[in-house]
Order: C-alpha cells, then structure tokens, then sequence
C-alpha cells in the first residue's frame, strides 16, 4: 500500500473500525469474565487493548478533525462515540455524508482563512515529517495509556 493511500478518510476508518472490534472484544472478556467465569485475564487483555484503540482512535479523530478543519463540536462527538459500543463507524458513515472526510493530507496552506491558524501550522508542519509524527503519536498513545493504567481501571475513578 503505497503512502497516497493513507488519507484522513482511509485512516480515520480503520481506526473507527478497530475501535468497535475492540468493543466487541472487551465485551466477550466480560462474558468470560462475568458468566463463564474465566477469571480476570479476559478483561484485562481487551480491555487494556481497547484502551490503547480508544485512545488512538482519539489522537486519530484529533488529527483528521484539525486537517479537515472539523469545529471543536464534530471532534468532540467523535471522541465521545468511541465511549459508546460500536457507535464510532456509524459517526464516521455520518462524517462521510456530509463530505467532512474528503480530501488529502492539508501539508500546503491555502488561501482558506482556517489555513492561517497555529494549530493549522502545526499540523502541516508535522504532516511534512510524517514517520516522526507516527512515533510522536505511537509515544503520546503510550504516555496516556499508562497515566490510564497508573489511575486504575474506570470503575474506581471516583471512588
């Protein structure tokens, strides 16, 4: 697959489709954990799995929306579908319809007045690298799944 392919459309899919795998996964470890009584190994081995998808998926949706220049709005309901079962795909079929997914990499500023903004800036400049940004990304993924894991799982958040 050569690099042209890697489009923000085509990546944001296979995230949003990993993320719903994911899901899937994580609620066969709770079957297998809570009805077929298989331990803790179930849940931990996809739920640590979705979590690293999960948080992908957001870095993934941040990227695509900044590009696309997507308002606050349209990335913050991505990254809150990923926290629904399976409703990321449907967001991205919805994202499709209206066109927001079109287009390639922005790695030139335009004359479109969204082009001019530092986060616009930022974007093109690391899209101009992009094998250093897939490690920054691979690293910021890392970083936030283990700050995750050190926290504790979800359910004692608040306790």
């Amino acid at each position: 697959m050569s690099t042209t392919s890697f489009t923000p459309r085509r990546i944001y899919r296979i995230v949003a489709i990993a993320e719903m795998v994911t899901w899937a996964l994580l609620i066969l470890g709770m079957v297998g954990k809570y009805i077929l009584k298989l331990g803790d190994w179930p849940v931990r081995v996809f739920g640590l799995t979705h979590g690293i998808v999960f948080v992908t998926y957001a870095f993934v949706a941040l990227l695509v929306g900044v590009n696309q220049h997507w308002r606050l709005r349209h990335v913050t309901a991505a990254v809150a579908t990923a926290v629904i079962p399976f409703a990321t795909y449907p967001f991205d079929v919805w994202l499709e319809r209206r066109g927001m997914l079109a287009g390639g990499w922005r790695t030139e500023r335009t004359e479109d007045p969204r082009d001019h903004t530092k986060v616009s800036g930022a974007l093109r400049f690391a899209l101009r690298y992009p094998i250093p940004l897939a490690v920054v990304v691979v690293i910021a993924v890392f970083a936030v799944v283990s700050f995750l894991l050190w926290l504790g799982p979800p359910t004692e958040w608040g306790a």
